[in-house]
């Protein structure tokens, strides 16, 4: 499996087209969040941990606000497939499984396939910084037991940086 890609290049293009606060609730805390528990239950779960990243940085990356935006995901993905060979190379079957996850994330459906659910469990144990309390029904048996964590973590201030 080829995983690497120009990721300081597509983190570069999307804060470059953000329209949204970069420390917002959508914004590249989130991201990391996303990031992190995607990769922790994508080991898991044997998906693809190279979808689940391009998911974790991509899936809100197109939103307009932060509030009700529900053609987000559908621009998410035509974004993705648009970048797609400029920054990272997926066969057809990710391609297709990274637009999936992005265009339905925000629709509250559960997929039977593992690497769609993680990226969908990976988001969705984030909510809490929008107050929000996981519902384990929207998720795997593998993200359950990271719930508890993951609130807590997202409900938490993000750390500043102090200049001297």
């Amino acid at each position: 499996m080829k995983d690497e890609y120009d990721r300081s290049g597509l983190i570069a293009l999307i804060k470059s087209e953000f329209k949204l606060d970069w420390q917002g609730i959508h914004g590249a805390n989130h991201w990391a969040r996303v990031l992190h528990h995607g990769k922790h239950i994508g080991q898991i779960r044997k998906a693809d941990l190279l979808v689940v990243e391009l998911f974790g940085f991509l899936h809100d990356s197109c939103r307009f606000n932060d509030g009700r935006d529900p053609q987000h995901g559908e621009r998410a993905a035509e974004f993705a497939h648009g970048i797609h060979g400029d920054f990272y190379q997926l066969n057809p079957k990710q391609l297709d499984a990274l637009c999936y996850a992005m265009k339905h994330h925000s629709g509250g459906e559960v997929s039977n396939n593992k690497t769609i659910q993680t990226c969908w469990d990976a988001d969705r144990l984030d909510l809490g910084r929008v107050g929000i309390v996981p519902s384990p029904q929207y998720l795997s048996q593998e993200a359950n037991i990271f719930i508890d964590l993951a609130y807590d973590w997202s409900t938490q201030a993000p750390r500043r940086s102090v200049k001297a």
